[in-house]
């Protein structure tokens, strides 16, 4: 990096503790009618943000591409007893806004807000018409909430008129009303957009694909010698610092859980390889720049060049957590088996953490549930009907069974699902305009994600209860479970066998198990329909339930104790002592992951030392090649040191920047609560 990004990094990351953003009272400022219409509430909530964004317009030095937030905190649509009342009558997911997914750029790009406001009038017009009340009030909503964002626009061309900045000037007198002309006004025009859907409430809202939908400008750009390659990789580094000036506002479970996510590589509409200079030029400035924003995910075939596969490698090495490998062997034809057309499939991204996505026309929502696996096996274990099993076959029926009940459960719980509009993300979306209806009311796919938690221990716990009671016959099940529920105390001798029962990643004899179980519960969500009219999805993910869903069950019969967590995402069981990497590897692509394509990556961590070989990351971008090959659908390559992680949780002063892969994003160590800093030290301990 040149002195001027230097100075821009060093600027940005004081801006996470920006004593001149202010906290706004919006009760007192905002007062509304019972009666009001959603769209038109939210839209006079995004506008009044907006407008006190619009009076605080800053410019800082040695910025060209601008936006900061200057208000810390987003008006409330609706108080918590207006929320308790409407939460009565539907689930409302999280927040119950819109959000976890991507909007058209590439479409807004080419066409300019004036254009979309155009077309929403027109369709506005014809609604009218057709006395259709609820398009006109969409159609109202996205229109005001356009006019806001070019407003915040225009207020911060006048400060650059007013500091002489003439190029970001004329920049902001083009964008974001008219198309992107040039790879800067693309990039200006983004950082606009994703800076106005987090105004308005769209949380984990990601940019997708912008090695593809920023290449044709790049491309006109150094065709016409307005760039050269360092200069668009300066202005590139430039739009990656910007994902780090508001983050710290950002809302998550943990500081860094933002899902400021993008995607790179991967093939294009007609199946084609699309990686392409930018693909590089992303991995390059992520490098330079160290930061945890954006997250970066990398698409990869069995084919992908080995030289791209060790560039993505050098960010491992670096140990940024990232890139989040996509399997598009495995991921696109899973997709498509789910209903996905061809081409949107072919078009996927990731959501917040790693849910499979399409972008400008998806109303998914992959993370709307959870089953706990180890939580099923001990419910197994429990069942009357467990005492009559005549064999470790009929016992798996048994789980197969309850992986049913289990998925009827969360069905039930979401017999009604209902969202709170966000127009303007809507209006960035294909289709929501054309419907006059947002985005909330449903998009092309309305499909629901469910994760499965703590896959390995209940494998394990599983091999434990086929090798003990089936097959040496030294163990009931019921002398298990008085085990578990008295967390084997006074049992040591149990708990050493059942910690040294057949460990998926480590022996063979537990892969057979493993993909049976993934197998019964991708078919305990297979044809069912959800209330939106779309379908459910499995996958292998975590989230933050890797820590919440072991609290809900004792101890388990692979030898964990009570209170510890599972591993995160698709990965071995912590203390588990892995034969390797290509060990974990072989055991977690045996399973057919084309029917788990929700998402949820095999976490594999690897000692820091390891890259001190010079020969390691090339080794590391042939064993991602081969996981590919192998018919791995997601992988995440974490690389860590237990020693600083200990020392950063005695004195995190020494270590504000130390970033680490947390279960679907990268964050900063220190600032995780400690039950994720202490199952972090616990992955790094299977590496000694």
């Amino acid at each position: 990096m040149n002195d001027r990004l230097e100075r821009l990094l060093a600027k940005t990351r004081a801006l996470k503790h920006d004593p001149d953003r202010v906290e706004i009272d919006w009760p007192a400022r905002l007062a509304f009618d019972p009666a009001e219409p959603r769209c038109a509430r939210a839209a006079r909530c995004f506008c009044a943000m907006l407008e006190e964004e619009s009076r605080r317009a800053r410019i800082f030095p040695d910025e060209r591409i601008v936006l900061t937030r200057g208000v810390k905190n987003l008006p409330r649509r609706y108080t918590e007893s207006e929320m308790a009342e409407m939460r009565r009558g539907a689930y409302f997911h999280e927040l119950g806004l819109v959000f976890n997914l991507t909007v058209d750029y590439p479409s807004v790009l080419a066409k300019g807000l004036d254009v979309l406001r155009a077309e929403a009038l027109v369709r506005r017009a014809a609604a009218e018409e057709q006395a259709d009340r609820e398009g006109v009030e969409f159609l109202d909503a996205a229109v005001a909430e356009i006019d806001a964002v070019c407003a915040l626009a225009e207020a911060y061309r006048a400060e650059a008129i007013r500091l002489g900045l003439t190029e970001i000037a004329e920049r902001l007198e083009r964008v974001p009303r008219r198309p992107a002309r040039t790879f800067a006004d693309a990039l200006q025009m983004v950082r606009i957009l994703h800076f106005a859907l987090w105004c308005e409430g769209t949380y984990h809202n990601g940019v997708g694909r912008i090695d593809q939908y920023l290449m044709p400008y790049l491309r006109a750009d150094l065709d016409a010698g307005r760039l050269t390659e360092p200069e668009a990789l300066e202005w590139l580094t430039e739009f990656f610092l910007s994902f780090n000036r508001d983050s710290g506002l950002y809302v998550g479970v943990q500081q860094g859980d933002n899902g400021q996510s993008l995607m790179l590589g991967g093939c294009d509409s007609a199946g084609r390889d699309a990686s392409n200079l930018l693909t590089r030029m992303a991995l390059a400035a992520s490098g330079d720049l160290k930061l945890i924003d954006p997250k970066i995910n990398l698409r990869i075939t069995k084919e992908t060049p080995l030289g791209l596969l060790e560039e993505a490698a050098q960010l491992t090495r670096l140990g940024l957590g990232f890139p989040q490998y996509a399997n598009d062997d495995v991921v696109v034809p899973g997709l498509v088996d789910l209903g996905y057309e061809p081409e949107d499939a072919r078009n996927y991204t990731v959501a917040a953490c790693w849910e499979f996505i399409i972008p400008g026309v998806g109303m998914d929502i992959p993370n709307i549930g959870a089953v706990s696996f180890p939580a099923v096996v001990d419910a197994v274990l429990r069942s009357p009907e467990a005492g009559k099993a005549a064999g470790f076959s009929a016992l798996m029926e048994l789980v197969r069974a309850r992986l049913f009940a289990e998925a009827d459960r969360i069905e039930k719980e979401l017999e009604r699902v209902d969202m709170l509009p966000c127009p303007l993300t809507s209006a960035l979306c294909a289709g929501p305009v054309a419907r006059a209806r947002d985005l909330s009311a449903g998009g092309k796919y309305n499909n629901f994600g469910i994760h499965g938690t703590g896959f390995a221990p209940a494998v394990d716990s599983l091999a434990a209860i086929r090798r003990l009671v089936f097959e040496e016959k030294s163990e009931t099940l019921e002398s298990l479970r008085e085990a578990v529920d008295t967390d084997f105390a006074g049992r040591a001798p149990l708990l050493a066998k059942t910690r040294h029962a057949p460990k998926l990643g480590r022996d063979g004899e537990a892969e057979p198990i493993a993909a049976e179980l993934l197998s019964a519960f991708a078919d305990s969500w297979a044809g069912r329909k959800n209330c939106r009219g779309g379908i459910y999805r499995a996958g292998t993910g975590s989230a933050m339930y890797y820590v919440r869903h072991p609290l809900e069950i004792p101890a388990s019969c692979d030898g964990r104790l009570r209170g510890e967590p599972f591993p995160a995402n698709y990965a071995p069981s912590l203390g588990v002592a892995v034969k390797g990497p290509i060990s974990v590897i072989r055991a977690f692509t045996e399973p057919d992951l084309r029917r788990a394509v929700n998402g949820g990556p095999l976490t594999i961590e690897l000692h820091d030392s390891v890259f001190r070989a010079p020969e390691a990351v090339k080794k590391t971008a042939q064993m991602v090649r081969w996981f590919a090959e192998r018919g791995g659908h997601q992988l995440q390559l974490n690389t860590i040191n237990r020693d600083t992680l200990l020392d950063a949780q005695k004195h995190p002063e020494r270590h504000r920047h130390l970033i680490v892969r947390v279960w679907g994003w990268s964050g900063y160590f220190v600032e995780l609560d400690k039950p994720y800093q202490d199952q972090i030290i616990r992955r790094a301990e299977m590496l000694l």
